[in-house]
Order: C-alpha cells, then structure tokens, then sequence
C-alpha cells in the first residue's frame, strides 16, 4: 500500500512543503529512506521502529520505502520523524481515515513513543502556511510557538498513540490560541533602567538620538565611565516590538532553540558576544549555516565591548551587513539569507592604559595607541553614526542626590520620534532614518544655504567621505524629528557634527 502525508523543510529561513510517501510491498523485511536525507534522517528508520513498536503498534515485516520528494532537495533534521511514522502506520492501514492534504506533521519520536520537541516550528509553520497549509500536528511543547499564527489550526500532540487516536477520530485534542495582543499584556520589566545612570548627560543624550533613528553608536572613554553600563540600557528605552517585528525576531531564535517559556519574543534582543568569538559565530555560517550573533540581535542591539580586542578579521565582516541588513551565507550545497536589521553599539579605550585625554597621565606611546586602534578599519569606523567620548563622572555628580530620568520617560520620546519617521516613510519600504538611501537622503534631507555652509566648511576639517557625509544628514534628520521640526535647521547640523568629532581627534591613529 501506498501513503502520502506532508512536513516542511527549511533551508535557512525558507521554508519548502515535502511530500513522505510510505510504500509497504512484498519482499526481504527492510526500511529503506530515500530522497537526499542526511545522517539523521537515515537514523530516524531504527527510532521510527522501535517508537511504533514500544506505542503497541505492530511493525509489518515487509518492504517498507519511504521517499522524502522532491528528491533534488536535500533534507537534515529530526523533524521528519512524526512524518515518517505517520506515513507509515497509514499505508499498513493502521490510520482508517485518510489524512487532510493541508496538514502538516512535525516533530521527533523518541523509543518510548514521545514527541520531543525541535527547534524552527514557528519558521516551519510560516512557510507550511505559503504553501496552503493550514493545520500543523506538532509536539507539545512547541506549541505555543505555532499559536501566535493567524489561520493556523495547531494541534499539540505528546505521543504516537495520541495522534494516530486523534486521526482516526478516537480522540478530540483540543487547542489553545493566544493572540499578539495578550503576549503584550505579560509584564516586561526592565531590570536595568537609565536612572541608574548618575550624570553623563551628553552620553544619555546621543544615545537617545541613536536610538530615535536606529544608528550605530560608539562610545570611546577610560576605564569606570559607564560605557558599558550605560550601552546595557539602551534596549530599556528602544520603542516596543510590533506584530511583524516579533514574529521576525522569534523565527531566527526558534531555529537556534533560544526561545524562553512563552515560546515567543517578547523584548528586543541584546547580544554581547565575548571579544573571541570568531567571524563565523558573528555573522553566521558552519556545514548547514545557522544565524549568527547579528542575525540573533535582528531589530535589537549588538553590543562589542572592548571592540579593540575583537580579531581584526571578525570585525571586518561586519562592513557589508552594517550596509545591507541582511548576510548571505553560501555554500556548495545551498546559499542562505539571514536578516541582520541591528543597532551597533560598541565601546572601547583611547588606549592600552585606558587613559589617553583623560585627566590621568597616559603610560602608553604613540606607537601603542596606533597598534590598539589599528584594529578599527577606517571604513568600519565610517559606518558608525554617532561617536561619542565618556567622561568620568565626578563626585559631585555622584552624591547631588538629583533623580535621574527613567527609561520610561526617554523610551516615550523615543517612541514619538518613531512614529513620525514610520508615518514619513510608509511609502518608502522604511521605517526609520538610520534606512535611509542616498536617492531618500536627497528627498527627506534638504539644507538651507545656513546649512550648506555649515556642512561645507566641516567636510574637508573631519576628513569626510561620502558616506560619513550622508551620515551626518541622517541624525540631523533624527535630530529634527526629536524636536518636530519639518526642516533639517542649523543646530540640528552642528549637533550631528559633534558626533563625527572622532574623526577628527583619533584619525591618525585609526586610519
């Protein structure tokens, strides 16, 4: 007998409808998997038997095929185990009725009969839905992944039994659906908060900026000035995710299994990798490529602390994405695309020591300085936004005993600005002005003559390239929007020049 039922592939976020078919014959008793599987497919024939057998099931002693099409595909994962036992218990004709072509199974057997939880259903679910599914039966507690979707019966199963009762309608299994607005309602308190943060009002200032526009910021002090402490902030005060952006961010953490109890994404991320993580655990890649820390930090926040320490070859990976806001992952078999929309944050000392400008002797050389910086690539420097040096805060700052202002208050202005660069740009395909290309940049960022002058002396004095020009042009606008302001006016220029001041005070040691 013959038999058909369906699951899904990904290769990378891209998702394709795969066709189980299950053929049981005479013959020498064997089982057999065809159609590209990979080493943990060919292994799930030996979980399969021993599953359907520990589930009280008889396994037929026949010639059993399974062909996982279209075979052109190559296919990885033990997500194809449900499918295959499926397929398989309904060609002996243990299944009695037939299985709807818009149902979808997932998941792992484990001997005893169990489904076991896997990793990518929430992706799986979204492509099964492009394809015209409309029904997943998956394990358990992957359930609350799936149930997010609008127009998608999830059927949460724990064991082998159960879901070959609930097809032959032995049992009803009934299901939960929870929508975007009630994952909103659950509490989301940020434990670090902005009102920590004793002084430093320039610095609390750029970073509103930065984030009011989504630009890339670096922060450059001595050691104990708050740079960390302050970047560890800044996801406290960028705006709240919206339906789309969950779902994005959700669906690249459920490929890695990052997902926490609600199965669901609920606050940007924040991804700090240590300074030795190599190029490929950064922008992602191995045999079958995985996201990598960009992709993971997708519409929240990479911070590189130390960025000095980084290897200089992990850094320059980073040009492209910073640009295109996706990474492209090929290999000889497949080519991948992650998207990687992040805000850079990165921190570092002027020097060695730590205290090159500041009020205590430097002990470093010229020499030393150049080879610390030496590392931060001219053209990676041109891609951050905002540079902005930390002072250390002094003791009368410390103990004035004035209240701070909470990242409630700086994340509704935040808000505001956002709002007003979404309803800008709803024709644009952007949400916000760090997106902004150069043929928007000449429609949304026009100067008065004040301006242009303004601009046209600091060019050749900061050494500009075109890119830290249009740069500039981008916080003026965010700066405008801050201050509701239509046009770019000339303290929103000469604000957006003194966050380029680096390029200037450091660029004979970095370039």
């Amino acid at each position: 007998m013959l038999s058909k039922v369906k699951s899904v592939a990904l290769q990378g976020l891209e998702g394709f409808c795969i066709n189980v078919e299950a053929d049981i014959s005479t013959g020498l008793p064997s089982l057999d998997i065809v159609g590209l599987p990979d080493i943990s497919i060919k292994e799930a024939k030996e979980r399969v038997k021993v599953a359907i057998k520990n589930s009280g099931y008889d396994f037929l002693s026949r010639k059993i095929i399974i062909n996982l099409a279209p075979a052109n595909l190559r296919k990885e994962g033990s997500t194809f185990d449900l499918a295959i036992a499926i397929s398989i218990l309904s060609a002996a004709g243990i299944i009695n009725n037939s299985i709807n072509d818009n149902t979808i199974f997932i998941g792992e057997l484990s001997l005893d009969g169990k489904i076991n939880k896997v990793n990518g259903i929430l992706p799986m679910c979204i492509e099964a839905q492009k394809y015209g599914m409309n029904t997943v039966i998956l394990p358990r507690e992957n359930s609350g992944e799936a149930e997010i979707l609008e127009g998608m019966t999830v059927v949460p199963v724990q064991d082998l039994r159960q879901v070959v009762g609930y097809l032959n309608n032995e049992i009803i299994i009934e299901t939960e659906k929870r929508n975007f607005i009630e994952y909103t309602k659950i509490n989301k308190k940020y434990q670090l908060d902005f009102s920590d943060v004793k002084g430093q009002k320039n610095v609390k200032r750029a970073l509103e900026v930065a984030t009011s526009g989504g630009h890339n910021c670096m922060l450059i002090g001595s050691p104990g000035s708050g740079k960390t402490m302050m970047a560890q902030r800044v996801p406290s005060i960028l705006p709240d995710l919206n339906f789309k952006e969950t779902l994005e961010i959700t669906k690249i953490h459920s490929l890695t299994g990052n997902l926490g109890e609600n199965n669901i994404v609920l606050e940007r991320p924040f991804r700090n990798p240590h300074h030795t993580v190599t190029p490929i655990s950064l922008v992602g890649g191995g045999r079958n490529p995985r996201p990598g820390e960009i992709s993971l930090a997708h519409y929240g926040v990479l911070f590189l602390d130390e960025l000095p320490e980084f290897n200089r070859s992990s850094l320059e990976v980073l040009r492209g994405p910073l640009e295109d806001n996706k990474i492209t992952i090929s290999r000889i078999n497949s080519s991948v695309t992650y998207p990687c929309n992040f805000m850079l944050i990165c921190s570092l000392n002027p020097c060695p020591c730590g205290y090159y400008g500041s009020d205590k002797p430097c002990t470093c050389s010229v020499e030393t300085i150049k080879r610390y910086l030496g590392k931060i690539s001219g053209p990676l420097l041109d891609r951050i936004d905002i540079q902005i040096e930390v002072s250390n805060v002094n003791y009368n700052e410390l103990q004035n005993g004035k209240k701070e202002e909470s990242s409630e208050i700086i994340r509704n202005r935040v808000n505001k600005s956002r709002e007003i660069q979404r309803k800008r740009y709803i024709d644009d395909l952007i949400t916000m002005n760090s997106e902004l290309t150069p043929k928007l940049i000449e429609k949304y960022c026009e100067l008065n003559n004040e301006c242009k002058k303004i601009i046209e002396k600091y060019f050749d004095k900061l050494g500009l390239s075109v890119r830290g020009y249009n740069k500039i042009l981008k916080v003026a606008r965010t700066i405008a929007d801050m201050e509701e302001s239509t046009d770019i006016e000339k303290d929103h220029i000469l604000e957006a020049i003194q966050y380029r001041s680096l390029d200037k005070k450091y660029t004979v040691l970095i370039k």
